[in-house]
């Protein structure tokens, strides 16, 4: 089989949703470094895009969870660009949230976010991709709460785990034109996010995970690019763990801080 060059999206058009900051703009730069075509889209327009290669993302307002405007989003990218070759849909998130009380219009919101508009995007690429030569590939980002929640997450850890089984339903369904794969992404060092790991920095959090530190969003911009390309032609349906290993059991750490070893 020719995979051609493994990182080379010239000539691609890739759509990065939330793809104006943080994790997102990072996977953006990424394919834009790679030889891509990027659209990126938000809420807002931010101070500035995505650029690499002399080159800068486009820009397209978009609420994703509205199904019409993922449609249009998408159909702004075909206009644009003339194709569209790789969806990462990214754009997702939430604060804690006691379940207890949390309110249904922030229930839902969480749910909106994290999972029906990745659907939404999805189906609307799809309707693109199926149809042009070359077909298409999809990557949905996804979270460790998936599979291991943590207390103020059951919203958003519920969205997630939803987000992982539409992921193998898709790859089911859209095969062999359109690839659909996952990555569960771990702790991210991102500066929106550095309040959140304590004073120290993060140094704490990062001594649980094996490989000794958080994850940083080029980490997840790689393994886009990898699942993206011809390295990953037969690649479907997979859960990629991009989170250093997880972190080591509670019952671990308690027994070697008895030691003193921690």
């Amino acid at each position: 089989m020719d995979i051609g060059t493994p990182l080379d999206f010239t000539g691609r058009v890739v759509l990065v949703t939330g793809g104006t900051k943080g994790i997102g703009a990072t996977i953006a730069t990424a394919f834009l470094a790679a030889g891509a075509d990027v659209v990126v889209c938000g809420r807002s327009a931010p101070k500035t895009l995505p650029e690499a290669a002399g080159r800068r993302a486009v820009l397209v307002p978009a609420d994703v969870r509205d199904p019409a405007a993922a449609g249009a989003l998408v159909d702004a990218a075909v206009e644009r660009f003339g194709r569209l070759d790789v969806l990462v849909n990214n754009a997702g998130g939430s604060p804690d949230a006691d379940a207890a009380t949390v309110s249904p219009r922030f229930v839902e919101k969480i749910v909106a976010l994290n999972l029906l508009a990745p659907f939404y995007v999805a189906q609307a690429a799809h309707r693109v991709m199926a149809g042009q030569d070359g077909g298409g590939s999809i990557v949905n980002i996804g979270s460790v709460s998936a599979h291991d929640p943590q207390p103020g997450t059951a919203a958003y850890s519920a969205a997630k785990a939803g987000l992982l089984g539409l992921t193998k339903a898709l790859a089911l369904e859209w095969a062999p034109a359109v690839r659909v794969n996952h990555i569960t992404t771990g702790l991210i060092r991102t500066e929106s996010a550095a309040s959140v790991y304590g004073a120290d920095g993060g140094a704490s959090v990062a001594a649980v995970v094996p490989m000794e530190r958080m994850a940083v969003p080029g980490d997840v911009a790689g393994a886009c690019l990898f699942l993206a390309g011809g390295l990953a032609a037969y690649v479907n349906g997979a859960d990629l763990a991009v989170h250093g290993g997880g972190e080591f059991p509670a019952r671990y750490l308690a027994a070697k801080s008895a030691d003193g070893a921690v």
